[in-house]
């Protein structure tokens, strides 16, 4: 998936309109998570330093297609501008006269924000008229927000008609590299990882990935679903009822291929999923009728370990367990750590965003694996094989 890059563009002098993903978490005024700041700079940087101009947007939280002074970029552009040591000017709109004026006269190594872009409904609607508004504050355009590359917004599909040249920017470019990478040239033994809660939430996942993986190892509240597809009593676990026949179907698909999907062996239970609760860990084929299975147990920590360790590339989508509670963390931590291991043997680990992210961040293990996707929802529908219409819509390299 060859996209022409922020990289291979000339900017000197050049106003650069770049969507960025910049809904990050605010407490009391404040930016409580730079994390997406952060992963921006590179891109950011980049166009300063080659004389170009950049000019931001972004969305922040839900403000339902109106102005609501909580979600305004205030808090981010103080917290971008003491990141970058650069002016950061927060424009009072993201459309207008007045917004275009701005932009117009900004100085010179100084980077322009514009308001969040959902204070207009025209932004999800992806309306044809907003998007030419926002194509005329820039002469190029360049797409750094993989978060937000799974939807067919105004910033992100509309506004490329406008433009002759639309770019990936340096993150959007190491996501498309590293997720693509896997699905296409996996070094093998290649291994999925797939956990959370509902098996609906990853067929999609599965079915693309089973003709393309050696291991396939199933955790979290999903794997209760194939068990009972295997006819073993879960107790008050998760179970989906409507999905027992996709799990019967998966696990047959799984037997007649060369595909080894391992489910867990034991499992760590509960009588009520809350904290403090007492823990108890049984085997899979042996859960209480009264307890509910909340993360792997030990064996199945070492067994999936065991795997990992050996793998030359890993794609993991999904907790073990409920991380949130300390004691249920132990599954996810596990996998964590093995895929550290694994990264520092030569391994590429992939991490797919969302909660799995913030686990292993969580951990402090997100430095010490391959690369840890910015985008929850847009990392699994590339898992899924979908076409993101944010990424769709940028040139391609010639």
């Amino acid at each position: 998936m060859a996209k022409l890059s922020v990289s291979d563009l000339d900017l000197q002098g050049e106003r650069v309109l770049v969507r960025v993903d910049f809904n990050v978490p605010l407490s009391n005024g404040q930016v409580s998570d730079d994390t997406r700041l952060t992963s921006a700079l590179p891109t950011i940087q980049s166009i300063l330093n080659r004389g170009g101009g950049p000019v931001l947007m972004s969305h922040l939280g839900r403000p339902k297609g109106a102005v609501d002074p909580q979600y305004s970029l205030k808090p981010v552009a103080v917290r971008l501008q003491e990141l970058l040591g650069s002016a950061v000017i927060l424009a009072p709109d993201c459309v207008g006269e007045e917004t275009a004026s701005l932009v117009a006269n900004a100085p010179e190594g100084s980077v322009v924000l514009l308001e969040n872009l959902r204070f207009h409904a025209a932004e999800e609607a992806n309306d044809p008229a907003f998007a030419l508004e926002l194509s005329k504050l820039g002469d190029l355009y360049v797409n750094d927000a993989f978060g937000t590359a799974h939807r067919a917004h105004a910033s992100t599909e509309g506004v490329t008609h406008y433009f002759a040249t639309c770019a990936a920017g340096l993150l959007m470019q190491k996501e498309i590299d590293y997720l693509s990478g896997a699905l296409a040239d996996p070094e093998r033994p290649f291994t999925a990882v797939l956990g959370g809660a509902k098996v609906s939430g990853k067929i999609d996942v599965i079915e693309n990935l089973m003709p393309r993986v050696n291991t396939l190892l199933v955790g979290g509240g999903m794997a209760f679903t194939f068990f009972k597809a295997m006819g073993l009593e879960i107790g008050k676990s998760l179970l989906e009822e409507d999905r027992i026949p996709v799990a019967e179907g998966l696990l047959k698909r799984a037997e007649e291929s060369d595909v080894k999907l391992v489910l867990p062996v034991d499992t760590v239970t509960v009588e009520e999923l809350e904290k403090g609760a007492p823990t108890q860990i049984v085997k899979c084929d042996a859960i209480p009728a009264d307890r509910e299975g909340a993360d792997i147990g030990p064996e199945t920590r070492a067994l999936f370990a065991e795997v990992l360790v050996s793998s030359k590339t890993v794609v993991w989508n999904g907790p073990m367990g409920v991380f949130e509670i300390e004691a249920l963390a132990e599954g996810t931590k596990a996998v964590a750590a093995a895929l550290a291991e694994a990264t520092e043997q030569g391994a590429t680990t992939i991490i797919g965003g969302g909660e799995t992210a913030a686990a292993v961040a969580k951990f402090g293990l997100a430095d010490r694996v391959s690369h840890v996707s910015t985008g929850g929802g847009a990392s699994l529908e590339f898992l899924e094989g979908k076409e993101l219409p944010g990424v769709e819509a940028l040139t391609d390299k010639t």
